[in-house]
């Protein structure tokens, strides 16, 4: 009975160590977008309404490249056919506080990632916390590529396929701003989160859940979620979808090479020791 207390108490005690590091997580946060409130206006007239001018550096790009290809091309326009708009009276005022929590989690995520790391770290055996002392920085380095990535290449594909569309001359495109906000948001923040793959499967690998046999067999399986995944942050456009898809097959392939060196590793220190 004694023994079935200590370890419900050890279990309470685990709870009450993962509150404490989720208020952390919280507190770093809301930090962090009490920051990114603070410079609200240059977030707002240079990252998030900067792929909304033509003059953005994807623009440029892929207008130099459509015209060394001989295409017509919506990316060498001067502007984009259609505003944005604010629609309800608090609008512009909830735009700037999600935008600022938003902005918080992502120049938070290095510290939200280390306060993970410190939870998960005492289940681990002290090999595999040495083998495993790069988390913070390779995660988050991931991270941030991943936003850069869906900031740079998926926002401008999305905004510029969605902006110009149009079904009719009669229809002015009038967007509104959360709507905007959401488009960049979202595919800054998935892509992001979808570039924590190699990490998500080395530690799946770690407790034996996947192995790199897994990961080869279904890799035609994986190659039909990647897809749908590109569909899902990308408009509907075959290009768009390849270049997005290009990058995560990738990942993936880094993925299957990662669990593969975890596996060896692993038999490695079984044969020692025996």
């Amino acid at each position: 009975m004694a023994k079935q207390t200590i370890n419900e108490m050890s279990f309470l005690d685990h709870l009450e160590d993962l509150r404490w590091h989720l208020i952390r997580i919280t507190l770093s946060i809301v930090i962090a977008g009490g920051v990114a409130f603070i410079f609200s206006r240059w977030i707002f007239e240079v990252i998030i309404f900067g792929p909304k001018s033509m003059d953005f550096p994807t623009y440029k790009y892929l207008c130099k490249l459509s015209t060394f290809l001989h295409m017509d091309s919506t990316f060498c326009a001067e502007s984009f056919p259609f505003t944005i708009q604010s629609r309800t009276m608090s609008g512009q005022f909830s735009a700037d506080i999600w935008t600022s929590i938003y902005a918080g989690f992502i120049i938070a995520f290095p510290y939200i990632i280390y306060q993970l790391w410190r939870f998960i770290s005492p289940g681990l055996l002290d090999n595999e916390r040495q083998s495993s002392r790069g988390f913070i920085i390779i995660s988050s380095l991931l991270f941030f590529l991943g936003v850069l990535f869906g900031y740079y290449v998926i926002t401008p594909l999305s905004i510029n396929f969605l902006g110009t569309y149009s079904v009719s001359s009669e229809i002015t495109n009038q967007f509104d701003i959360s709507s905007y906000i959401s488009l960049v948001r979202s595919s800054s923040i998935a892509a992001g989160l979808v570039f924590e793959l190699p990490i998500i499967i080395y530690f799946l690998t770690k407790v034996g859940i996947v192995t790199p046999q897994i990961l080869r067999k279904y890799r035609k399986f994986a190659l039909v979620g990647v897809l749908i995944i590109s569909a899902v942050i990308t408009p509907p456009d075959v290009a768009s979808q390849v270049i997005v898809a290009i990058p995560i097959l990738i990942l993936y392939q880094v993925s299957i090479f990662i669990s593969a060196i975890v596996v060896r590793n692993q038999k490695r220190k079984a044969k020692k020791n025996v």
